[in-house]
């Protein structure tokens, strides 16, 4: 029998859902905290756009060094607690980030757009579980973000995979790894979430 340890409530919600890998956990720890995370996330965003825009031009090499750029900026506000009115848009804007370079660099290296679309799909997948569960506060180990590698280290995966000239080997091997993980994830940590009470089933009544 499967055992899945149910960790407890993060420092915030919005945190579970920003899916940070951990570099982008470690550029956090540089500024303890102390940075708020929704400018450097539109900082990275806006950058990333920008070399997307070049690389799209024909400046290929100026793409690739996108994911680095949007971790030093984006990653920096990793560690702050996410407290503010509006802090909830940076997770929103990191899939945005992450989703757009993604599709880029299948696009830009002829990728078949089924295998681009199998590895957004399970991004998007995994994003949409982390939603899900948060509202039930069901919320995903610490091991996770780790093994899915983060949305830095997924840019990351990429970008080096375009210098190797091996974007669609990438896409095929990354987007088999990620199903099957968060598949194997979600679906034994479901099956071992305790029931919530609305969820319980009333008992019959006694004659």
């Amino acid at each position: 029998m499967i055992s899945v340890h149910m960790t407890p409530v993060p420092r915030s919600v919005v945190v579970a859902q920003r899916d940070d890998g951990p570099l982008s956990r470690a550029m956090g720890l540089l500024v303890a905290g102390q940075l708020p995370p929704l400018p450097p996330a539109l900082a990275g965003a806006f950058v990333t756009g920008v070399l997307l825009v070049l690389g799209i031009a024909g400046a290929d090499d100026f793409a690739v060094f996108a994911p680095a750029i949007a971790l030093l900026l984006a990653g920096a506000g990793s560690a702050h607690r996410h407290d503010g009115r509006l802090d909830w848009l940076a997770p929103p804007i990191l899939r945005l980030t992450e989703y757009g370079f993604v599709a880029s660099a299948g696009f830009a290296r002829s990728v078949p757009p089924v295998i681009t679309f199998a590895l957004l799909g399970a991004m998007a997948f995994h994003h949409y579980d982390i939603v899900y569960r948060v509202r039930q506060h069901v919320y995903p180990p610490p091991w996770l973000a780790t093994a899915g590698l983060g949305w830095d280290g997924r840019m990351l995966v990429v970008a080096l995979a375009g210098l190797l000239d091996m974007v669609a080997p990438a896409f095929v091997l990354l987007a088999l790894y990620l199903w099957g993980l968060f598949g194997w994830e979600s679906l034994t940590c479901w099956l071992a979430a305790p029931r919530t009470p609305d969820q319980a089933v009333e008992p019959a009544p006694q004659d």
